[in-house]
């Protein structure tokens, strides 16, 4: 069950537009979780970027949920952000570009095998 789930959801990544993927950040900037500053006055916070893919960035708060359940190192990062004075939306936040960054390689060695621009070189 869980292979079928993590299949579906490196599916749903791959779909999003790998083409437009020029960096890492590029990559969390089109999957919506790339931290955007909201701060105010003395308040120093970031929120997530509303823009992007929105299949990708569910794909990417799926991926967190179901590490959150079974995963005890995600569990301890959260509960050091929440320890740390962040609250548990925004230590969500930083754990989707936290996965972000981790599939951006994945990703395009992905999409370079599957390229046939790239096989015909």
């Amino acid at each position: 069950m869980f292979l079928l789930v993590r299949d579906r959801l490196a599916s749903t990544m791959l779909q999003a537009h790998t083409e437009r993927m020029a960096s890492e950040a590029s990559f969390a900037a089109l999957c919506g979780a790339s931290p955007v500053e909201a701060s105010s006055g003395k308040t120093q916070r970031r929120r997530l970027n509303r823009g992007g893919d929105r299949q990708a960035n569910a794909a990417l708060y799926r991926i967190v949920l179901t590490r959150l359940r079974w995963d005890p190192h995600t569990r301890t990062y959260l509960d050091r952000r929440i320890s740390d004075g962040k609250s548990r939306r925004e230590a969500i936040r930083c754990l989707k570009r936290y996965v972000a960054r981790e599939l951006y390689p994945l990703l395009q060695a992905a999409s370079a095998s599957t390229d046939p621009a790239a096989t015909t070189a």
